[in-house]
């Protein structure tokens, strides 16, 4: 029997989980010791912290002149919920789901927000659905990058600058890493977590003055919890967009996504981050197109993410396997490259098929990912040889 040797280069950095995503290099506690703690929120000086970042946020990612931003509670998932519970019901809606995330944003649409007049636009993963389909004369949802099938949007060219119904934007996976045409955008909600590194609990919200203008000219039937009120006596909170939130925050979060902003801007800023998740992920895909035991889950390369990076596996043998079976195989490889010290959490996600997800992200180095390539292939071969000693 050939002796599989270890590769002689291990990661630096093994964290390859696609949320909560590696933070930064060059990230250290040490880092946050000017966090605004043991205070109020709401004091002067903390107010000012939480308008730094939304300021930076806007100016880091190019968001136009009237749009607003603002930071929500209970990550992107609080941030997109209260932009449904808020904005939608006035129009009938198309829900593009393709991912998990997609599929419950559907759930929730339908189950809990009981609309009615809703089309459902869906496709299975590693595919996108017929864009050509959606109707603009109705507000339309749908995910940037398909975090859990690593399948993302080619492009906005899609959506019609001038369009009668709103377009909510789940981006959590594809801001400061995929540009954003925000002509095309009126709602768009993402996660400290994923593409800067940060921590988890907080969301992004960023609203065009169409949706703004929704949000005042239009009341949902239904209650609205207290975390989902963007609007007061008919007008938007306008603090919400300027740093007063509507629950207490961390500082301590705060003062990581400000340290993970100032960080992007020394790169260079947002066309920086972009080239280096494009570089991540190209890195992958070129060893996929050499590599005939896996294949991205993504079936078109336009719609190849470069964050969330899926694959399967396609070996001829383990191919005849039963689906438990895959997800077993599958399984093993993570966890033997778990134990190496080498990649943590590449388990592809749990409702998606069975295969790998590597986190490609900015705040990933690209030697990293070069060294990561050897081991996915040395983890192969030892979980394939072990199969006849468990048969």
């Amino acid at each position: 029997m050939t002796d599989n040797a270890k590769p002689g280069v291990r990661p630096a950095n093994p964290h390859f989980s696609s949320g909560p995503c590696a933070k930064h290099p060059g990230w250290s506690l040490d880092n946050l010791r000017n966090a605004f703690l043991g205070r109020s929120h709401r004091a002067k000086d903390g107010k000012a912290r939480l308008k730094l970042a939304i300021d930076k946020t806007k100016d880091l990612l190019g968001v136009p002149e009237g749009y607003v931003c603002g930071i929500m509670p209970a990550s992107d998932t609080g941030a997109f919920e209260a932009a449904m519970w808020s904005l939608l019901g006035a129009r009938g809606l198309d829900i593009l789901a393709w991912e998990s995330f997609g599929v419950g944003w559907v759930n929730d649409v339908v189950k809990q927000l009981r609309l009615t007049d809703v089309r459902r636009l869906e496709a299975d993963y590693g595919l996108l659905p017929d864009l050509a389909q959606v109707d603009f004369l109705r507000d339309v949802i749908f995910t940037a990058n398909g975090t859990t099938s690593g399948v993302k949007i080619p492009d906005y060219d899609w959506i019609p600058a001038e369009r009668k119904g709103l377009t909510l934007v789940d981006a959590t996976s594809a801001v400061f890493a995929q540009p954003v045409d925000w002509t095309k955008v009126d709602c768009l909600t993402f996660s400290w977590q994923k593409a800067m590194g940060g921590e988890a609990a907080h969301g992004m919200l960023i609203l065009s003055p169409r949706a703004v203008e929704r949000l005042e000219t239009y009341a949902p039937e239904w209650p609205m919890p207290k975390i989902f009120r963007l609007t007061k006596g008919g007008k938007v909170i306008a603090g919400i967009f300027e740093g007063a939130t509507i629950n207490t925050p961390s500082m301590l979060a705060l003062e990581d996504y400000l340290d993970a902003l100032a960080w992007a801007e020394s790169l260079g800023g947002l066309n920086a981050m972009m080239a280096r998740a494009d570089e991540n992920a190209k890195l992958i895909h070129n060893w996929v197109s050499a590599t005939p035991w896996v294949e991205n889950l993504a079936v078109a390369p336009e719609t190849y993410s470069n964050t969330s990076v899926c694959l399967r596996i396609v070996d001829r043998d383990v191919a005849a396997f039963s689906d438990e079976q895959q997800a077993a195989f599958a399984k093993q490889i993570v966890s033997l490259l778990d134990k190496e010290g080498v990649a943590c959490d590449i388990g592809s996600y749990r409702d998606a098929p069975a295969g790998l997800r590597i986190w490609t992200g900015s705040t990933v180095e690209a030697t990293d990912v070069a060294a990561l390539m050897p081991w996915l292939d040395w983890a192969f071969v030892e979980v394939k040889g072990s199969l006849g000693k468990t048969a």
